[in-house]
């Protein structure tokens, strides 16, 4: 069941990387339609609804290949501070399998955020006007009243119902044929990084009249930028909450009673995450020898904690950096090129340090 994720996505990724026409082009959107079925029966890892989608909607593909691209970077840079860096991506599927098989907090973390990509994704291909099944939101129509007054709806206002929709259906199609404890998290991680991004959708609004006045208003809905809906995630994922299910197997209940239970926006797991300080094929742990770390930091970038106690590295390097700036009226900023010598810390291997496998 979880083998879905790790396949899907780095699919879909070379699916963008062929991709490179864009859809609007006719000559690709015939071959697209063409060779969708050739192209959604190599996607491996697809249950038949999943199949059936990409039939359909092969101009979709590419969209959530963009999305794909969209929340590896967010995943990485929340990430970017902490012992396991999301950068197990980069080494392909099997890796991040690994990670996704012990439903911990990381894997709670993933499960939202590409979910979350892959509203994203969609709700901004139908405003560009690349698929034929959606547009702007259609109910955004007419006149309407806010706490500022009446307005009208105008421009485009992004489709983000369409947008959840689709992940829906697309995203949740193989967790709802299994009825474990794992697919039921997973389903709740899902929806929770949906509705993270409708979290973020923002009124915009121009204003009409005499010198600028607001004697009318025009407004549309549109979604803000995707580093917001990344933060708020890292805040749930920080938040987690530890599950157990229920004994009838239709839900969960808080694994520590001292605990509340966990909302619909919550980001809910059932097992510790291993320490990820060595390099363990099982856990889809790269370890952190070799990472960069802080040696004034307190937190979790700092080398006591990033380098599990195994000591550091400090090399001495010479970089280029900008200096002296000045603001020079109007309106430019001046720098200069300075050569800065930097001391770079780096985490000591452990006396074993090849890959750890259990299996």
């Amino acid at each position: 069941n979880m083998n879905f994720l790790p396949g899907i996505w780095w699919s879909l990724s070379l699916v963008l990387i062929w991709a490179t026409p864009p859809v609007t082009s006719s000559w690709w959107y015939m071959g697209a339609v063409g060779s969708s079925r050739v192209m959604c029966d190599n996607v491996p890892g697809l249950v038949s609804r999943q199949r059936q989608l990409c039939r359909r909607h092969p101009e979709a593909m590419l969209s959530i290949g963009r999305g794909v691209a969209a929340w590896t970077a967010e995943c990485q840079h929340q990430f970017r501070r902490h012992r396991w860096d999301c950068n197990a991506l980069e080494r392909g599927q099997r890796l991040l399998g690994r990670v996704l098989l012990r439903s911990s907090r990381e894997s709670a973390f993933v499960h939202a955020i590409s979910s979350a990509g892959v509203v994203f994704a969609i709700t901004r291909a139908c405003s560009q006007g690349e698929l034929k099944s959606c547009s702007c939101d259609p109910k955004k129509k007419g006149s309407a009243k806010d706490s500022k007054g009446h307005f009208d709806w105008g421009g485009c206002s992004d489709n983000i119902d369409y947008g959840i929709k689709f992940a829906r259906a697309f995203v949740d199609a193989k967790e709802w044929k299994g009825k474990d404890a794992r697919a039921l998290m997973n389903l709740h991680n899902n929806r929770a990084g949906r509705k993270a991004v409708k979290r973020f959708l923002k009124q915009d609004c121009k204003c009409h009249g005499v010198s600028g006045s607001c004697t009318l208003r025009t407004c549309w809905l549109a979604m803000a930028d995707f580093r917001k809906t990344g933060d708020y995630l890292w805040k749930k994922y920080n938040g987690a909450i530890q599950v157990v299910m229920n004994q009838d197997g239709t839900g969960f209940t808080v694994a520590n009673k001292k605990f509340k239970k966990p909302t619909k926006n919550d980001l809910v797991y059932f097992e510790s995450s291993p320490d990820y300080c060595i390099r363990d094929r099982d856990v889809g742990s790269l370890g952190t020898a070799g990472r960069v770390c802080n040696q004034t930091s307190r937190g979790m970038d700092s080398c006591e904690v990033m380098c599990c106690g195994r000591g550091y590295d400090t090399s001495r390097v010479s970089r280029m950096t900008k200096c002296e700036c000045k603001f020079h009226w109007c309106c430019a900023v001046r720098c200069q090129d300075c050569l800065e010598v930097v001391d770079i810390h780096t985490c000591k291997a452990p006396k074993s340090a090849g890959w750890i496998s259990r299996t």
